[in-house]
């Protein structure tokens, strides 16, 4: 049985549940809600970033009725003939994708057409070619290959002129750029990119390329925020290591806050001597909360941070295991990142969780929530099945790598069988 490490801390009654704190963490972005101008960019150049104002489509998409395979258009009067007489229709002409045929389609004639062109006059459905015999001037089929209307587009399928085609809040991708591209647009508002702040703290750390020394580790936690925050479409704002200084650590804090929209920290967060984050934020500014009912990740501390003329950051402190702060950011930062950048919720929030069957057996207490690292595998006509990594220490980032997805075992949830169904979060989803 998969087992938590033996010194895990139980789940306390004063930890938060994590719907708990997203709840909270929308309360404190309400407060620090940054200011997004909007400016117009290349459309090469907005991957990523988020609409800053609704898009409505200029032209019908698509513009005119189109053939949606290759084949021959008629007009499907013609199948109302006996069901039993192949059809011969007369072929009088040619169209080609940007190159439309400019007669009309009689009853009892056809035209060969391509992928996309216009549908002529008097034709309203194509039967696919592989379903016809042809020579140069007839064309014959069966009268139950195609019903009519087949195959053809119409016009404003897609979209039509004048309708919503993006709603501000959505971050572009290949398909909404792709959308943008078919209404003829080249440039698009979008929000500034949100300035997110990274910083690593103790006195432990090396930088790479740095020789070792003795009870030192190399940071991980730096490069692993900075690309998740860049993944985003975030500008990162890189503050480096810090050391264990409470005073260092709050002056940082506090410069910050006039540099970036949303600051993250991690280590310091737990109750050892020589964390000194939720004390040099509350210095610095106001700790909304930490302490959250979850594995990995309990030490995580949240608030404001004040900078010049009101304005205020938002502040995540993650604890400084690498996994834990992986997981910490996927969970909460990463909703809160897309929140203040712009996005709608629809957009910001977790992606669905989906259902597969474990193949272990998974040892949990209820009272907090758990995000195992394991592989997901798919099982043809049924579920999934995952296979959850055995160590799931907070410090092996290994089996992070190994990972395409964490289970999710949820907050009242007991123990988990060989073969029951649990929820899993797929990790190319929150990219």
């Amino acid at each position: 049985m998969t087992s938590p490490p033996a010194c895990l801390p139980p789940a306390h009654a004063s930890d938060l549940h994590v719907d708990e704190v997203h709840r909270r963490i929308d309360a404190l972005i309400a407060r620090c809600r940054p200011v997004l101008p909007a400016e117009n960019i290349a459309l090469d150049r907005a991957l990523g970033r988020v609409l800053g104002q609704d898009v409505h489509s200029p032209v019908s998409v698509p513009p005119h009725d189109n053939a949606a395979m290759d084949g021959y258009a008629f007009a499907s009067s013609a199948l109302q003939q006996g069901a039993d007489e192949p059809l011969h229709l007369r072929i009088v002409g040619k169209a080609r994708a940007g190159a439309a045929w400019a007669g009309t389609v009689a009853p009892g004639e056809a035209v060969r057409i391509m992928t996309g062109a216009v549908m002529p006059d008097g034709a309203d459905t194509v039967v696919p070619q592989e379903l016809c015999e042809a020579d140069d001037t007839t064309l014959r089929f069966a009268p139950h290959a195609v019903v009519a209307g087949a195959n053809r587009r119409q016009a404003g399928e897609d979209l039509q002129a004048g309708g919503l085609a993006l709603a501000r809040g959505e971050r572009l991708g290949a398909a909404a750029l792709g959308l943008l591209a078919s209404l003829g647009q080249t440039h698009v508002g979008v929000y500034r990119r949100l300035r997110v702040a990274v910083v690593s703290t103790g006195d432990e750390l090396l930088q790479p390329g740095q020789p070792p020394r003795p009870g030192a580790i190399y940071d991980s936690n730096r490069a692993t925020l900075s690309t998740l925050v860049r993944q985003l479409g975030a500008e990162l704002v890189d503050l480096g290591p810090v050391p264990d200084d409470p005073g260092v650590l709050a002056a940082l804090f506090t410069s910050a806050a006039h540099q970036a929209d949303l600051v993250l920290s991690s280590g310091g967060v737990s109750v050892g001597e020589a964390d000194h984050t939720r004390a040099a934020l509350a210095q610095a500014g106001e700790l909304g909360f930490w302490h959250v009912a979850m594995r990995p990740g309990r030490p995580l501390a949240a608030g404001l941070l004040q900078g010049a003329g009101g304005h205020a950051a938002l502040f995540l402190g993650l604890p400084g295991n690498p996994v834990a702060a992986m997981v910490s950011f996927l969970i909460f930062g990463r909703q809160a990142l897309l929140q203040m950048a712009g996005c709608g919720p629809a957009v910001a929030r977790l992606p669905p969780l989906l259902r597969a069957r474990t193949r272990q057996a998974l040892r949990k207490r209820p009272g907090r929530t758990e995000y195992q690292r394991a592989l997901l595998q798919p099982v043809p006509g049924d579920l999934p099945v995952v296979d959850v990594a055995a160590n799931q220490s907070s410090a092996v980032l290994s089996a992070m790598v190994a990972a395409n997805a964490l289970v999710v075992l949820h907050h009242d949830q007991g123990s988990v069988q060989p073969g029951d169904e649990v929820d899993v979060l797929l990790l190319d989803a929150l990219g």
